[in-house]
């Protein structure tokens, strides 16, 4: 997940916390959060189709 979420242009760093069930993203500068999110829930679907992630 972290990893599919890093690949995500616009996406500075990307750290998830199982133990919280919670996914960390900090965005590049000038990034649309709204559509760089959009964006990183695709990719995380693809490594894991079942997840849920909440915008």
């Amino acid at each position: 997940m972290e990893e599919a979420a890093r690949k995500t242009e616009g996406v500075q760093s990307a750290t998830v916390n199982f133990m919280a069930l919670k996914m960390i993203v900090e965005f590049a500068e000038g990034q649309d959060p709204k559509a760089v999110m959009e964006q990183v829930r695709r990719n995380c679907k693809k490594v894991e189709d079942d997840c849920e992630i909440y915008l």
